[in-house]
């Protein structure tokens, strides 16, 4: 079996998930404006610099800070009132073709995010994933964010993940394909067969040059209820296109395609 393992934030969708969010959350009452002002300038400075191994460390601490006291039952359903409204329009087209020719070819999906997982999990259900690799924060007696991480899914613990995952499901990891944004998912991209960087960071652009890894650009955002039927023939990217064809060709001989 197959599987193809998307990042989530600037992969499959335009912006993190967790700003998308912010201005939810403070309207709830959950964050001051100054915490929502701080965390749109850091979505920018993501955006334009990337995120090395220091940066997430940061950005794990100040979420565990902010997230302390929060109840996990109000989250999920803050996300779940919101998801298709504020997540939902920033999928990449790009990416839900891929999505839908893995499916199509009867590869497993699944996002693989160090975003929590009461924002991946419902999200990996609207586009038709198998299921979700995310963040586990640790709760207490009444529900309540304690402030530590359970599991925090960044950098190598992604592949460790993604090991265990295709242990137990029987996945032939040299065969499957793995896409992402930044250099902190080399780890992830290594581990697969067929590693793609899509939107990459200036470190993971330099790195699949010289590594000879495709790269991707999205930049079309749209709905996943925009999807056509399946049985309707839709067009997609060029790029796209070619990386189907890159596929289909180095799966048939074995090997890693290289452009």
């Amino acid at each position: 079996m197959r599987a193809a393992f998307f990042d989530l934030d600037k992969t499959v969708i335009a912006k993190a998930s967790v700003v998308a969010l912010g201005p939810q959350l403070h309207a709830r009452g959950f964050i001051r404006r100054r915490t929502l002002a701080r965390a749109v300038f850091a979505q920018v400075m993501f955006l334009w610099f990337g995120a090395d191994q220091n940066k997430m460390e940061k950005i794990r601490r100040d979420m565990l800070k902010v997230g302390k006291g929060w109840n996990r039952g109000e989250v999920r359903s803050l996300v779940q009132e919101t998801l298709h409204d504020v997540i939902e329009p920033l999928i990449y087209r790009e990416a839900l073709e891929l999505i839908d020719y893995h499916r199509a070819q009867g590869d497993e999906v699944w996002i693989v995010s160090s975003s929590p997982i009461e924002i991946v999990e419902p999200f990996a259900d609207i586009i038709g994933a198998n299921g979700a690799i995310a963040s586990r924060a640790q709760v207490d007696d009444l529900d309540r964010y304690t402030g530590e991480l359970e599991f925090f899914c960044q950098g190598p613990n992604k592949a460790t993940a993604i090991r265990e995952l295709a242990a137990a499901r029987g996945i032939d990891l040299a065969e499957s394909s793995a896409y992402s944004d930044s250099e902190t998912d080399v780890p992830m991209l290594e581990v697969v067969g067929h590693p793609y960087a899509v939107n990459p960071d200036r470190p993971l652009a330099k790195i699949a040059h010289d590594r000879e890894w495709p790269t991707l650009v999205f930049d079309h955002p749209v709905r996943a209820s925009s999807r056509r039927a399946p049985s309707t023939p839709f067009i997609v990217g060029v790029g796209v296109v070619a990386v189907m064809a890159m596929l289909g060709r180095s799966r048939g001989r074995g090997r890693t395609p290289k452009v």
